[in-house]
């Protein structure tokens, strides 16, 4: 793809001037549960959806409008990233999600940021035969201000269909002014409620979804995320997305003690911890505050039309965006005060597009690549727990991957300032190494993420020294039965010459090897029989790497191969069960997965804006 344009767009902020290291990292706090069901021993949350102004940006400059999660019986809870949900390995978990997206008359909301009604979408307009589609129209149409589809997607979770957070199972707010016409539901959410009506007694009123987690598998970092069809990537960066920690079970950790404690229900303000989960993101605001995202495909690579209906080329979708400003757990650019002992955080890139390649160094602006100060020790990837603890000099994450990690401060003295970098590319990832293969991010604003001051010792270390900790073991998955070629793919315009990428896709390779590209609404292709192990070959026939998460399921990385060489295992890192592994360009990845869920789910690429035209595919387990 072009390279990123750089947001340099009349009325957005330079994010050179905004203060660095001035506000605290916040830790998310540990999100409140309803009272629990009388007889029924679930651990039951009401979550909704509202929007409202949070200090993103440093303290003294104005306030943004996001959108976040939060109980709907504590108003205070609402906060971009979300307060964090506990879960246990076993315990069933209800969540009633609730799309709260209106003004203090009960009114919709309109979209914070300039949605795309021409791409393959929600399509509420439509009314219920056409919702799900690519609409039709006349003239070019401007950024839709209708009321906001919504459906949270429990990312990592191994669930039932019906509360997998299906791209077409959205739903709108209740508003008391919803057009006439419009669609109120997507496609399979009558289906899937009345499935969980039957399964759980659990009826969906208008506006929300029950959803149940019964939390299989392994204790590991998961998080939740906005996954309504075509809008993903607007509805996330606007701040839907949270943590969600499954701990407990037979494969939590198995000898040693982890850094703890880690924030709980009930703790008082002001509580130290050393297990921190940590999402990165990159956002671009505009001068008064408000978040910028493009309003035109111009944006990306100057086209400025023909576009729908006179093209095949949608008028404000850019195939990636690359946000100028870092921002970590809701705040651009924060400090953290650590102690001379080990820290857990959980790392996670939440970001729409941008790969990171992360290091802890002395000088927030070193010359890149950095030399680092200290090593991250890996003890858990995507699904829990890694067979033993991996030493990395950086940590490489793609969007909605999870790096489980473990940081020594011990031997560093008090008073030290370190830094949090990132030497992942401003533009599309393709591999390679920093300043060798690609230039590092801009070492004055996305390649900065975060400090770490190093205070006095408050209390011993009772963690265990990585070099002792023994994590549980990873079985393998046995034996496939099948082997699916699958391929990723990008088109051009059919209609004006030289304009692209038009869509990128996912598809099937046959017979004789030939790529046969498909969209979301194509039959379905991957149908595995219920208990199936299979192998997905991924071959990437893009320039760009692509992260490939698969719904309801844990995988385990088997090789990479790039033509003409021999298949290379998997990194250290990626030796425990993933859900989202790294698709690089001009090569094969394989998959090995068990399919152990009947249903019908999704797989595609978790770079949003590819996700949200056309780069995600249905597929059905056990239903054929």
């Amino acid at each position: 793809m072009a390279p990123a344009v750089q947001v340099t767009a009349d009325g957005v902020l330079d994010p050179e001037t905004i203060e660095k290291y001035v506000a605290e990292l916040v830790i998310p706090p540990v999100m409140p549960r309803d009272r629990r069901d009388s007889g029924t021993g679930l651990d039951s949350y009401t979550v909704g959806v509202r929007q409202f102004r949070q200090q993103v940006l440093p303290p003294g400059r104005p306030a943004t409008t996001v959108w976040g999660y939060g109980s709907t019986r504590h108003p205070e809870t609402f906060s971009y990233p979300a307060f964090t949900m506990e879960a246990e390995v076993g315990r069933t978990t209800r969540v009633k999600w609730v799309n709260q997206l209106l003004d203090a008359r009960g009114h919709y909301l309109p979209h914070l940021l300039p949605v795309d009604s021409t791409l393959h979408w929600a399509n509420p307009p439509g009314g219920v035969a056409w919702r799900d589609s690519s609409p039709t129209f006349t003239s070019t149409p401007g950024p839709y201000e209708g009321p906001v589809p919504i459906v949270t997607h429990l990312h990592g979770g191994r669930n039932a269909e019906e509360s997998d957070g299906y791209a077409e199972a959205w739903y709108l707010p209740d508003a008391r002014d919803l057009p006439a016409g419009y669609a109120r539901t997507g496609s399979f959410y009558e289906v899937f409620g009345r499935k969980s009506a039957e399964l759980f007694g659990a009826k969906w009123r208008p506006g929300d979804a029950v959803f149940h987690y019964d939390n299989r598998g392994r204790a590991s970092t998961l998080w939740f995320h906005d996954h309504a069809l075509g809008i993903t990537r607007l509805n996330v960066y606007a701040g839907l997305a949270g943590f969600y920690l499954l701990r407990g079970g037979p494969a939590d950790v198995g000898e040693g003690v982890l850094p703890a404690p880690a924030p709980k229900r009930g703790d008082r303000t002001g509580m130290t911890y050393y297990e921190i989960p940590v999402v990165i993101q990159d956002r671009s605001f505009n001068t008064d505050g408000s978040l910028f995202y493009p309003a035109s495909r111009a944006f990306f690579d100057g086209f400025t039309g023909p576009y729908a209906p006179e093209s095949d080329m949608a008028p404000i979708w850019n195939p990636e965006f690359f946000a100028n400003a870092m921002v970590t757990n809701g705040r651009t650019w924060p400090v953290l005060s650590v102690e001379p002992r080990r820290y857990r955080f959980r790392f996670l890139n939440g970001c729409n597009a941008r790969f990171l390649i992360l290091k802890i160094v002395t000088a927030p602006s070193a010359p890149r690549p950095a030399t680092p100060a200290l090593p991250f020790w890996q003890i858990g990837s995507d699904g829990g727990f890694l067979p033993t603890p991996v030493q990395r000099e950086q940590l490489l994450t793609a969007p909605a991957e999870r790096a489980d990690v473990i940081v020594d401060f011990t031997s560093v003295p008090a008073g030290t300032e370190l830094y949090l970098i990132n030497e992942g590319p401003d533009t599309a990832f393709r591999g390679g190494v920093a300043g060798t293969d690609f230039p590092p991010a801009n070492a004055k604003t996305t390649g900065q993420v975060m400090k770490f001051v190093v205070k006095p010792l408050t209390a011993p270390d009772r963690s265990t020294p990585v070099s002792q900790l023994v994590l549980p073991p990873c079985e393998p998955l046995g034996a496939a039965s099948r082997t699916r070629r699958l391929c990723l793919n990008e088109v051009n315009s059919a209609s004006v010459r030289g304009a692209g990428p038009r869509a990128v896709l996912l598809g099937v390779l046959d017979s004789s090897g030939k790529p046969m590209p498909l969209g979301w609404g194509d039959p379905i292709t991957e149908d595995p029989a219920l208990g199936a192990t299979e192998v997905w070959e991924i071959h990437n026939l893009t320039k760009d790497g692509h992260p490939i998460h698969i719904h309801e399921v844990q995988f385990q990385v088997v090789d990479r191969q790039r033509e003409g060489q021999t298949p290379r295992p998997p990194e250290p890192w990626e030796r425990g069960f993933k859900d989202t592994v790294v698709a690089y360009p001009n090569a094969i990845t394989r998959v090995k997965v068990r399919f152990d869920q009947p249903g019908r789910y999704m797989w595609h690429c978790h770079m949003l804006e590819h996700e949200d035209n056309e780069m995600m595919r249905p597929f059905r387990v056990g239903l054929s």
